[in-house]
């Protein structure tokens, strides 16, 4: 898929640590003759300077467009989920929700193997972007 200045995306990350997240940011440029952009992140600020947004060149493989928005306020276990944290979208799996904690729902990260409570307002159904199109894999019940 080819994207143009100014055009809203999220980047993956295939660095350790990173793996199973996406950031949103915009297209700045195309980059060379190979296949990149350069964006510039919107939750994501540089080291030097905190007040000014990072800019990366990224491969287009790692590019896609910001996934329309599902409203979903009820999940179970089992869907796939994107849990917002640290700055970013997170892909995990729902293994629980809890009562007890003000109707959170448990995530269960597999790149990290990390399991964390979020209220629904840091959840969206996981969706993935295939020959331009997007498809959802929440989990049927």
């Amino acid at each position: 898929m080819e994207f143009k200045r100014g055009d809203r995306v999220e980047v993956t990350s295939k660095e350790e640590g990173f793996v199973g997240s996406y950031y949103t940011g915009k297209i700045i440029a195309r980059v060379g003759p190979i296949h990149q952009y350069l964006v510039e992140y919107e939750t994501l600020f540089t080291e030097k300077d905190e007040t000014m947004f990072l800019r990366e060149v990224v491969d287009a493989k790692n590019v896609r467009p910001v996934p329309p928005e599902i409203k979903c306020s009820d999940y179970s276990v089992l869907d796939k989920v994107d849990a917002y944290d640290n700055d970013g979208w997170w892909v995990g799996t729902v293994i629980s929700t809890s009562v007890l904690e003000d109707g959170k729902y448990y995530v269960y990260f597999e790149s990290s193997s990390d399991e964390i409570a979020y209220p629904v307002d840091k959840l969206r159904i996981h969706q993935e972007f295939h020959n331009g199109k997007w498809s959802i894999t929440k989990h049927k019940r």
